[in-house]
């Protein structure tokens, strides 16, 4: 018989937090990542550290790196959480359905177009009967990706510093402005929009305003922190109200035209700045329907698109890995 393991669940979760920090090189964003407290994360590291008798991580360097004996307790530690997960998913998949049961991932911008073609696909094609969805934005996605809590997402990060992916791309959309219904001045200049109404922006916690923020920088624009939120439609009901005006995606613009918010869409005055919407697995675990997941939601965002916006939307959002 092997040796018994000192401490069941608690041993993974301290090791899935020493995992996190070594990827991420802070305490705090790895506790971030495991869903827990800065210190509870502490915690789990002291409790490894004292259960192995050794110094994990050298907390003299920012960011933090693993010591000799870490870098050993790192490849250990991925190779057992692997497995561990490897573990679950083939005991989820065992049955009936060679895909039992889904977690799936989406933008809240594009959950509600989403699901339903998608809940379809899975039943219909693949028999899966156990299926669980979650709306949030792409940090939320990493999250569930690095701690295996979803099995696939549809997330405009393509998380291309993590390893054991699969990749498929959904759409590429480009940003256009969007003023009030009621606005009449000039919009082929941002400066001179600025001068008249101020910017209503994604929170920089999320991946759409830190872009935003990004490309207005290299834009040398000085753009004020006036009204900031982390919901598409939080952001277009201050602008159909006047607030102010945005730069968002079609697909950012869905659930505003849906709650039938009005809005001027007109294009961006400058260019360059997109995003890409991608069908992101663990690797080879799914067989065809992360693709097929893909395709679905291309054809639905697609499809909402021109429904809501008509070429005004459909002209800013390319298909295929070189859109």
């Amino acid at each position: 018989m092997p040796a018994r393991i000192s401490t069941d669940s608690n041993l993974f979760k301290a090791m899935e937090v020493f995992v996190a920090i070594v990827e991420t090189g802070q305490m705090t964003a790895a506790a971030r990542l495991v869903g827990m407290t800065q210190s509870a994360a502490s915690q789990h590291i002291a409790n490894l550290e004292r259960s192995y008798d050794a110094q994990l991580i050298d907390r003299s360097t920012r960011p933090v790196k693993p010591t000799q004996t870490g870098e050993l307790m790192y490849r250990h530690a991925t190779r057992i959480l692997n497995s561990v997960a490897d573990l679950a998913t083939d005991l989820r998949h065992k049955g009936p359905h060679p895909i039992s049961r889904l977690r799936v991932g989406m933008l809240a911008s594009t959950a509600t177009t989403l699901s339903v073609p998608l809940v379809q696909l899975a039943r219909d094609q693949y028999q899966v009967q156990d299926m669980t969805l979650r709306a949030g934005q792409s940090g939320d996605h990493e999250t569930l990706l690095r701690t295996k809590e979803a099995d696939i997402v549809i997330s405009s990060n393509p998380f291309y510093d993590m390893d054991g992916l699969e990749r498929h791309p959904v759409l590429t959309e480009s940003f256009l402005l969007v003023l009030p219904a009621s606005y009449d001045g000039p919009s082929d200049n941002l400066g001179t929009i600025l001068s008249r109404l101020p910017l209503v922006r994604f929170a920089d916690t999320t991946n759409v305003g830190r872009r935003t923020e990004q490309h207005l920088r290299r834009l040398k624009l000085d753009v004020p922190r006036v009204i900031q939120a982390d919901r598409s439609s939080m952001v277009t009901a201050c602008v159909a109200r006047g607030m102010g005006f945005t730069l968002l995606t079609p697909t950012l613009l869905i659930d505003g035209f849906v709650e039938g918010m009005p809005m001027n869409i007109r294009p961006l005055p400058v260019a360059g700045l997109s995003r890409r919407i991608t069908a992101v697995a663990r690797d080879k675990e799914l067989g065809p329907l992360p693709a097929a997941f893909a395709t679905a939601a291309r054809t639905a965002l697609i499809d909402q698109i021109g429904r809501q916006m008509g070429e005004t939307g459909l002209g800013a959002v390319s298909t295929g890995e070189d859109a």
